[in-house]
């Protein structure tokens, strides 16, 4: 990618994954413009520190940093790192950063946050899912810690794009985050990728808030473990009921990988601890709809669902 093409880049939610991916997007010499809330001044004032088991302690400062997106200047890629609780006001935001043509990337987990948020932008954005495969938090205003992972898959979803269009834009995706040393892929199936995704956090981001523990200690015993086989086996059965290929053995291999991991506390387990409202639509109840429609039950996820509903509702009074 030479300098000519490079794009301006910005970054909706720069928490721990948009604080992440913009970072490393920066110092590999992009144009990176950060949209920040309450962490404003901090970041304004000392930049953007990451602490990374992969790539070393690393410090972005100065940072173009913006307290509003009407401030950004018009942006190519927009990647939203934000929270899918926050997705209903989200619309006028991009709207506003976004040149024309631009293509937005939501960095989100969960089901259907493209489809919801797809009709309520403008019709020449493009629309694209990322997922990250990354173990990451923020610790602080404007400190990020990661401890492992990074990877990240693209899939284009919807906008005004052929299809041989929509594969470049997914290149050109792959590419950017190629040219900043991560790991990075497309896929053509972007909700098969995010029901694949769902493996995994549907039992462990859950699991996690109820039993107060982080990877470690859920598979070092013996009954959270069994459990933690039996949600991710129900997670497939509803991915397959959905018409999505699933790689045979693929929870066990899920459950292998976890075993070789650091101990690690999920996103949602951080955000209980800290009082923020739990991303359960996206991640529980959006998949327990579209399976219930294919005509698959999935049990154990719907009292994981409803035990955390109890526990949020809780947390936030």
């Amino acid at each position: 990618m030479t300098e000519t093409q490079r794009p301006r880049i910005g970054i909706i939610g720069t928490g721990a994954i948009g604080g992440f991916y913009g970072l490393l997007l920066a110092r590999a010499g992009f144009d990176v413009h950060f949209l920040l809330r309450s962490e404003y001044d901090a970041v304004a004032e000392r930049g953007l520190l990451l602490n990374s088991a992969v790539h070393g302690a690393l410090t972005l400062h100065p940072v173009q940093a913006y307290r509003s997106a009407a401030d950004l200047p018009p942006c190519d890629w927009l990647l939203v790192g934000t929270k899918t609780t926050s997705n209903p006001e989200l619309a006028p935001v991009i709207a506003a950063a976004a040149a024309e043509g631009a293509k937005v990337v939501l960095l989100q987990n969960g089901l259907g946050v493209e489809e919801e948020l797809r009709p309520l932008l403008p019709e020449g954005l493009h629309l694209l899912g990322g997922l990250c495969y990354i173990c990451v938090h923020r610790d602080g205003p404007g400190v990020i810690e990661h401890q492992a992972l990074g990877a990240v898959t693209f899939g284009y979803h919807s906008g005004p794009a052929s299809t041989s269009e929509q594969q470049a834009i997914v290149e050109a995706a792959v590419a950017l985050f190629s040219a900043a040393g991560i790991d990075a892929k497309g896929m053509a199936n972007l909700g098969q990728a995010r029901w694949l995704k769902l493996v995994w956090n549907v039992p462990y981001n859950g699991l996690a808030v109820l039993l107060d523990g982080g990877t470690t200690k859920l598979m070092k015993q013996a009954d959270s473990r069994v459990l933690i086989g039996a949600i991710m086996d129900e997670v497939v059965q509803g991915a397959q009921a959905c018409g999505h290929a699933v790689p045979e053995n693929y929870a066990a291999q899920l459950l292998a990988a976890t075993d070789r991991m650091a101990d690690y506390l999920p996103s949602m387990y951080h955000d209980y601890t800290q009082r923020r409202p739990l991303e359960l639509h996206a991640i529980y109840a959006a998949p327990l709809a579209a399976a219930a429609a294919a005509g698959c039950a999935m049990p154990r996820v719907e009292m994981l669902y409803q035990a955390l509903r109890f526990l949020d509702e809780g947390n936030l009074d």
